[in-house]
């Protein structure tokens, strides 16, 4: 049995990785856009001098938090592909870190950053 991927697979492994990295980053960008740099006065669409009322201001604190929180996530998901990148350079991409056997192409496509086999990872779940 194989306990490494060929080099041509981990290559197609890191455009996958990369591609998603660049999708993130966007989404990041597109969340600061939008949440971030806009005042509560411009997220709202008020351009009056009134007052807001509790409850708009309320639920513009939520979609600000909401979205921050999606913000947070996918910053996650940025330091896991990273580690992944890592795992490329250092030869250890795609071995479950349980069991050590090699985690299936076809999970790696759908999650490149899993460390674990789908077998160890259900096993981490029930636990």
């Amino acid at each position: 049995m194989k306990n490494k991927f060929a080099k041509k697979d981990l290559n197609e492994f890191k455009k996958i990785i990369l591609k998603r990295k660049e999708e993130i980053d966007d989404e990041i960008k597109h969340i600061s856009n939008d949440t971030l740099k806009k005042s509560q006065k411009d997220a709202s669409g008020d351009i009056s001098g009134y007052t807001y009322h509790m409850a708009d201001v309320a639920t513009d604190n939520y979609d600000r938090e909401f979205s921050l929180g999606l913000a947070s996530n996918d910053r996650q998901s940025l330091y896991d592909l990273n580690d992944a990148l890592k795992r490329i350079e250092d030869g250890i991409f795609g071995i479950c870190e349980d069991c050590k056997r090699l985690i299936t192409k076809v999970r790696l496509k759908a999650v490149p950053q899993a460390r674990l086999c789908v077998k160890c990872q259900e096993k981490k779940e029930k636990r």
